[in-house]
Order: C-alpha cells, then sequence, then structure tokens
C-alpha cells in the first residue's frame, strides 16, 4: 500500500505552497543555482572543444603528420620515399632539413625553426601553400637565397616581402681567426598566415639553400610524412616503422605536439573540476532546504509513522523531493546549455555589435570568433555528476527525518 506512496507524497511537498517563505526562496535558490552550475558547464567545456578542435585544425594542417629520420644524412631520399608510400595509410612524402636560427632585420630578432623544403613535394603534405597572404610558395628556387615566413614573425621583425633578412645559425665556420657563426642573408619572397603558433616561429627555404646552410650536401634530414587520419598517425607510424626496420626513427605529431594538446586537455579538466563548486553549492543548497522542511514537516512525518509508515519509506519521500528540485534545475540547465553551447559565437558576436567593440582582435588573437563544439560525452559527464550530487545532498537531512519519533514530535501538538 505504501510502496509508491513515498514518491507522491515527496512530488506533494515539492509542489506544496510553504508556511515559511524562507524553505521556498532556498528550495529555488538550489534549483537556480543547480540550473546554472550544468549550463556554465555545458557551455564552457563546449567553448574549450571548440578551442582544441580549432588549435589541431589549424597546427595539424600545416605540421608533418609524421616523420621519418636516421641517425645520418639520407642520401638516396626519393627510394626511401617511395617504400613510406607504399605503406597502407600514406598519402604523400616530403624531403626536408630542419634546424633552428635567429631572423633578424631591422634591429629586431626572433628565435625560428627553419625548415628547408621541395615547393613540389612539400604542397602534397602541408596546407601553407593555400594560406599564402603574399607571395607564393613557388618562389622558393635553386640557388636563390629565398624564404617564406610567418605573418606574425614578419611583423615582429618589421619585415615585409622584398627585403632581406639575416638568418644566424650555430653552424660555425672555421677562420684562421678562429671558429665563428657565418650570418646569411636571405630575401623574404612570401608570407603566410595560419592562424597558429607556427605563424611566428617558423621559416622555410628551398632544400637546396638547406643543405648549403646546414651543410648537407646533396643529402637531406628526413621525410615529412602525411597520413589518411591524423588520429591514426600512430599506428600508421608504427607500420611504417616496421616496414622500414631499425634503421629509421620514426614519429608521429602525438609525440611532437603532444604536450601542447595534452595541456589543452588539462586545462579542459581543471576548469570542468572549478565549475563543479557551483554545482556543488546547488546540492548543499539543497541539503538546506530540506533541513528546514524535516523541522516544519515533524508533525507530518509522525502522522505518517504512526499510519504505519517506515523509516526507509519516510526518508524515501525526503529523497524524492530534493532530487526532484535537483533533477528540475539539471533539466533546465541542460536546455540553456545546449542552447548556449550551439549559439554562443551568435551571442558574443551579439554582444561585440552591441559595444562595438572586438572581443578576439583578429590582429592580436589567432580566432576572430568564440569556437563551440558541443559533445554529448561531455554532456552526459556533467549530468551524471550533478545527479549523484543532487541525490547524496537528500541523503543527511532525508536520514535525520526517517530518525524522528513521533510520540517526540506530537508531544506539543
Amino acid at each position: 500500500m505504501f510502496r509508491s506512496v513515498p514518491f507522491f507524497i515527496g512530488l506533494r511537498y515539492t509542489r506544496a505552497k510553504r508556511r515559511n517563505q524562507f524553505i521556498s526562496f532556498v528550495s529555488g535558490f538550489s534549483l537556480l543555482g543547480m540550473m546554472l552550475g550544468v549550463t556554465a558547464l555545458i557551455v564552457v567545456l563546449s567553448v574549450l572543444n571548440g578551442f582544441d578542435r580549432e588549435l589541431k585544425g589549424r597546427i595539424l594542417s600545416v605540421i608533418p603528420h609524421g616523420f621519418v629520420t636516421a641517425d645520418r644524412p639520407i642520401d638516396d631520399w626519393p627510394a626511401l620515399a617511395a617504400q613510406v608510400e607504399q605503406q597502407p595509410g600514406v598519402v604523400a612524402t616530403a624531403p626536408y632539413i630542419g634546424g633552428f636560427g635567429m631572423a633578424s632585420f631591422d634591429d629586431n630578432s626572433e628565435m625560428v625553426q627553419i625548415q628547408g623544403i621541395l615547393p613540389d613535394e612539400e604542397r602534397q603534405v602541408s596546407v601553407v601553400d593555400q594560406h599564402m597572404i603574399r607571395g607564393s610558395l613557388d618562389n622558393l628556387q635553386e640557388g636563390e637565397w629565398g624564404i617564406v615566413i610567418g605573418r606574425i614573425l614578419a611583423r615582429f621583425i618589421n619585415a615585409q616581402v622584398g627585403d632581406y633578412i639575416t638568418i644566424l645559425t650555430p653552424r660555425v665556420s672555421t677562420t684562421p681567426l678562429g671558429p665563428v657563426l657565418m650570418p646569411r642573408q636571405f630575401k623574404v619572397v612570401g608570407i603566410f598566415e595560419v592562424g597558429a603558433d607556427v605563424d611566428k616561429n617558423l621559416a622555410m627555404i628551398h632544400l637546396d639553400s638547406a643543405q648549403k646552410l646546414f651543410r648537407y650536401r646533396n643529402s637531406v634530414e628526413g621525410l615529412h610524412v602525411k597520413v589518411t587520419d591524423i588520429y591514426e598517425a600512430g599506428s600508421v607510424m608504427q607500420s611504417v616503422e616496421a616496414g622500414l626496420g631499425d634503421r629509421y626513427e620514426v614519429r608521429d605529431w602525438s609525440e611532437t605536439q603532444g604536450s601542447l594538446f595534452q595541456a589543452v586537455k588539462m586545462e579542459k579538466i581543471l576548469i570542468m573540476l572549478m565549475l563543479l563548486i557551483i554545482v556543488a553549492i546547488a546540492a548543499f543548497n539543497i541539503v538546506s532546504s530540506l533541513v528546514l522542511m524535516v523541522a516544519d514537516k515533524r508533525s507530518d512525518i509522525a502522522v505518517l509513522r504512526t499510519l504505519g509508515m517506515t523509516a526507509r519509506q519516510v526518508m524515501g519521500i525526503f529523497v524524492v523531493q530534493g532530487s526532484t528540485v535537483g533533477l528540475f534545475g539539471i533539466l533546465l540547465g541542460v536546455i540553456f546549455g545546449i542552447a548556449g553551447a550551439f549559439y554562443v559565437g551568435d551571442i558574443v558576436a551579439f554582444v561585440e555589435g552591441l559595444f562595438g567593440q572586438k572581443i578576439f582582435d583578429p590582429g592580436v588573437y589567432y580566432i576572430s570568433e568564440l569556437p563551440s563544439h558541443w559533445l554529448l560525452s561531455d554532456t552526459l559527464i556533467v549530468v551524471s555528476v550533478a545527479i549523484v550530487m543532487s541525490v547524496l545532498a537528500t541523503l543527511p537531512p532525508a536520514i535525520r527525518a526517517a530518525r524522528i519519533a513521533p510520540a517526540e514530535a506530537l508531544r506539543y501538538e
């Protein structure tokens, strides 16, 4: 008879008007807090997912998906490239020579990563050629000391297409006066803008120039590799390594850029944990409202116990009541959170138009609008944690209600 009574009484207490308006205020505040916490979590996690996807899309479209190198310069790289391209999942390869140096112009200097490439082969593994804002990758010609740099690097050193910049590498030359560093003049023949960190630290020169600059003669340092699916690059490069044997060292992008994306992932986890504090505060408010409710309903509890309701059923009444408040807040939070995740870019654009000021200045940041990518898995995690917190918050007051003695509660009624 009483099996479904706790459920219906719990719902009835949720809808009933309170004699004490403060209890209604605390319950409403609990619902509002739960809604805001869940909404904030879903929207913020979606924005972080958008940043992560944007970062991966931009960086991984420029950097190679994989690398094949050796402990010594590679002479017969065309044969090696043909062997690598036969592996399943490999789309294309391109030879390269890499190094670091100091780029200087107009009394400004910046550290850069220098890559010697063949333009025709490199465009098969990178999209830099599609992001040239001045000049062209084809302007890198054999025998000419040309260089292509990123927009941010060009701005930092105040260089434009046609300017001659100085590249100083750690390579030393022996002279009668002793070992000295030999700077080399390069003509800027192109400027690219990908919208990622490479815009300020990557400079590309022709493979022939790199062979002379880093003294590789007719050899190369290794091969850039492009695979079909960047997220399967690890397994593809393992297959490449198995096919080549121990003579070559094989890596994928997760080994060169993995720390960056791990940092983004860790940031997402930390932000989620901090925002869960909002949900926890809402859960504490559920505790407060139920404690007041139990005190307000002492006589009702005593009557129900006298009629034969067990302590466990009394406990169930307040678990249902508190969980209902929490679940309703979570439901509203999910609705507003998903809507916010899909329209946060439009909301930011509206605010920018309203105040006439850009939140993300394209001249400073890599992005001009707020990216967002909603994931069902994140929402399910948020909802699950919020439900657990809501249910756990009902237990202390519910247990207290179950321990009320009927005779003691009705003594002064």
